[in-house]
């Protein structure tokens, strides 16, 4: 497997590569990539920048045909891709299925927001003057994602990016790179113009030299909040923009009237859907005591019948963990919530029959936890759901926002006036009524407050103003100099 600079697959210039294994198997090795260096990365920048002149200037419905063109072969290959990815990171096919399903819904929002890249106008203070402000492209974008949702997320930032006119170097996660190579041919299958996307294959160094390179006007970011804080400081000294969509640690809420059966489904799938392994997953519950118990009761039976194995296979429900890092870490968070709290269900890794090859873990709960425990505070990434009592909607509410993170945010209760003060009151960018944390939309903005983002929103018309400047133009037809504030007009 190789880069793709300018139009090309070429082998990086270091030599180096790593492997990517499948998580649920580590016997199975899916192919070694290139391990780049600051070099390949300038060689990617070169050529972006090379392009973006002609790519800026081709009309923008234009560049929305070659999209809407791109959302046609994802849905083409949806099936054969969704295999792919989820060989290469873990979750179930239905998953990956709407993981792609993301990439189609955006690639056909943003090819039709290239007829909608609106400007506005406004009244001038002088006469015969027109005053005007319309988007402009800004010019090379470096992209670096993380491996959870490795075709949706990358398509979130890329695909808006293209439509702006910009160019795109991107570098994927080393965990899931397949993906991102198969990005690269559907877009070149698209008629995209060589240069116009590249990606780079790498770790930490590939993503450094993108961000340190002078020649890339704009960072997107998503991944752990500690690597995001730091390239937005980054970013800062060189005075580049930057967006950042970083952690989570979610709360579902669920008050005394509301619909259990309902609340139930949500914090299943929530909690344990893509194996926790979502910036948006469930990881605290927090329950009116009134019906705590039965709840909880309910919620461990359902936990312990979920069926843990290999995405691709039918039935299973929760896939494995990503790599052996991210294994340890969770099994160390485990050990913890253990020492402090009461672990009801799971708390362990799944290792019988052919799961002891892969990177499994049982789904776990814990519950009496409240806000100084380690598990309520802190992002685990995994199966782990942490559970919570309150006597109150005010409690409730006051423990969400108990956090350093406001990405997702849910509650679940009949009471109308209950739900619109929760959408007031609960400190998070996304909330969600009867529903769980997770189920973004394409044509809806995307992100959070606190430790996950830094102001900007992707997803929807929002997802522009990361990816175009706006510029102010002021026509006079008077046909003489106007003075502001001196001449008598």
């Amino acid at each position: 497997m190789k880069n793709y600079i300018n139009g090309s697959w070429v082998a990086s210039e270091t030599g180096r590569t790593f492997q990517n294994i499948n998580p649920a198997d580590t016997r199975d090795v899916i192919g070694e990539f290139p391990l780049s260096s600051s070099s390949d990365v300038q060689d990617a920048v070169a050529a972006a920048s090379a392009a973006y002149n002609s790519w800026r200037l081709m009309p923008a419905p234009k560049r929305g045909d070659i999209l809407r063109l791109a959302g046609d072969i994802f849905t083409r290959r949806k099936d054969e891709l969704a295999d792919i990815m989820t060989r290469e990171m873990g979750k179930t096919v239905t998953e990956t299925k709407g993981d792609i399903q993301e990439a189609i819904d955006t690639a056909y929002y943003a090819a039709t927001e290239t007829r909608r890249l609106f400007g506005y106008t406004a009244p001038s203070e002088m006469s015969n003057k027109m005053n005007m402000s319309f988007r402009m492209p800004i010019g090379v974008c470096g992209i670096i994602t993380a491996w959870n949702f490795p075709i949706a997320v990358p398509s979130w930032k890329i695909l808006p990016a293209l439509a702006a006119g910009n160019t795109v170097v991107f570098k994927p996660s080393d965990d899931s790179p397949h993906s991102a190579n198969i990005f690269a041919e559907i877009l070149e299958e698209a008629g995209l113009p060589a240069g116009v996307f590249n990606v780079v294959h790498g770790d930490a160094e590939a993503g450094s030299a993108i961000v340190e390179h002078p020649d890339v006007r704009v960072v997107g970011f998503t991944g752990s909040t500690q690597t995001g804080t730091a390239i937005a400081a980054r970013c800062g000294q060189l005075n580049k923009k930057v967006s950042l969509e970083m952690g989570g640690k979610n709360a579902q809420i669920v008050m005394q009237d509301a619909d259990l059966e309902l609340a139930l489904d949500g914090v299943l799938w929530g909690a344990f859907g893509t194996t926790g392994q979502r910036c948006t997953a469930t990881s605290r519950l927090i329950l009116h005591e009134a019906i705590h118990d039965q709840f909880i009761d309910r919620l461990i039976a359902l936990a312990g019948k979920l069926v843990l194995g290999d995405g691709r296979k039918n039935g299973t429900q929760v896939g494995p963990v990503i790599n052996q890092r991210q294994l340890d870490k969770i099994l160390s968070y485990i050990e913890i919530g253990k020492q402090q709290t009461t672990c009801v269900t799971g708390g362990f890794r799944d290792v019988e029959g052919d799961k002891q090859h892969g990177y499994f873990v049982a789904p776990t709960i814990f519950t009496g936890v409240t806000a100084e425990h380690t598990t309520f505070r802190e992002e685990i990434f995994g199966p782990v759901l942490s559970v919570s009592k309150v006597s109150s909607f005010e409690e409730a509410v006051a423990l969400a926002n108990d956090c350093s993170y406001g990405l997702s945010s849910s509650i679940y209760t009949r009471d109308v006036n209950k739900a619109f003060a929760a959408m007031r009151d609960i400190e998070a960018g996304i909330t969600y009524i009867n529903a769980p944390t997770i189920g973004a939309e394409a044509h809806m903005p995307f992100g959070g407050i606190k430790g996950t983002g830094n102001g900007h929103r992707e997803g929807g018309w929002t997802v522009f103003d990361i990816f175009t400047e706006w510029k102010t133009v002021y026509v006079d037809y008077s046909g003489h100099l106007q003075r502001a504030q001196i001449d008598n007009y």
